[in-house]
């Protein structure tokens, strides 16, 4: 497919409401809207499935991410829509029996609002309940990483975080706006750093971090941003850039010694 049908298809998502079966980018498939491709079962199997794999690698805290839109829907260099922080947690049923799993710590779109954000708690059957392509991406931080990043999720940091003024394609080199990804990141500097403070945490990123270009003309990026409150420009300086599932994966694949990522796919 060539990147001029690739960028209007991304403009049309960017631009019209979703289609069932979609949580676009950083929704919460809670919140309604969607109806799921996949069979409950489907989606129940697969996430048992991805949280195999997470403790089969013994992961305390790990990123998660999904596929919200099928990948010909999506600008170059991108491939997951959605992550997260996946942490080993005791899991109460709803019958009240308490069970080792994994809880999901999110920054979601808001649905009624979609410029906007909230930091949502879930498990990996919701997290996964209306995504377009069944496949996880994972990455596992160092165990020295990992215990920062519990530390930081379990603090106010976390919290102190989050900016709810929400763009699809924040840019992490900048204050005022943010998405999923971003925040992923700025979890992870807080606890690279041990810092709350969001200033030196920028400053770090745009030192050492290198974000994913957008690759879509700026004429066509101003169009979507025109008629989608999920699209700004207004932090983005110079050219396009955001963070990705795969920017985050080769920054600490370069400064955290010990950490990997791969994929999960349902068996065929």
């Amino acid at each position: 497919m060539s990147q001029i049908v690739r960028t209007l298809l991304f403009l049309l998502v960017a631009t019209t409401a979703l289609p069932a079966g979609a949580v676009g980018f950083s929704g919460d498939s809670r919140q309604g809207g969607e109806t799921s491709q996949f069979a409950p079962e489907t989606i129940i199997h697969f996430s048992k499935k991805v949280e195999k794999a997470l403790a089969a690698k013994g992961a305390r805290v790990a990123i998660l991410a999904r596929m919200g839109r099928p990948p010909a829907e999506l600008p170059e260099g991108m491939h997951f829509t959605h992550a997260g922080f996946a942490v080993y947690s005791e899991i109460t049923t709803r019958d009240g029996r308490k069970l080792p799993g994994y809880a999901v710590y999110n920054l979601y779109q808001n649905a009624a609002s979609p410029n906007t954000s909230a930091l949502v708690q879930d498990y990996p059957v919701d997290f996964f309940a209306g995504v377009a392509v069944l496949e996880a991406g994972i990455i596992i931080p160092s165990a020295e990483l990992q215990q920062r990043l519990l530390a930081i999720i379990t603090s106010p940091t976390y919290q102190a975080l989050h900016e709810p003024r929400y763009s699809a394609i924040a840019n992490p080199y900048t204050l005022g706006y943010q998405n999923c990804t971003e925040f992923v990141l700025d979890v992870v500097n807080a606890a690279v750093y041990q810092t709350d403070d969001i200033r030196q945490i920028k400053s770090a990123e745009k030192q050492y971090f290198t974000a994913q270009k957008v690759n879509i003309s700026p004429l066509k990026l101003l169009f979507g941003s025109m008629f989608s409150s999920e699209v700004t420009l207004s932090d983005q300086p110079g050219e396009p850039v955001t963070a990705t599932f795969e920017s985050i994966a080769g920054y600490l694949e370069k400064y955290d010694q010990g950490s990997e990522s791969f994929s999960v796919l349902p068996e065929r």
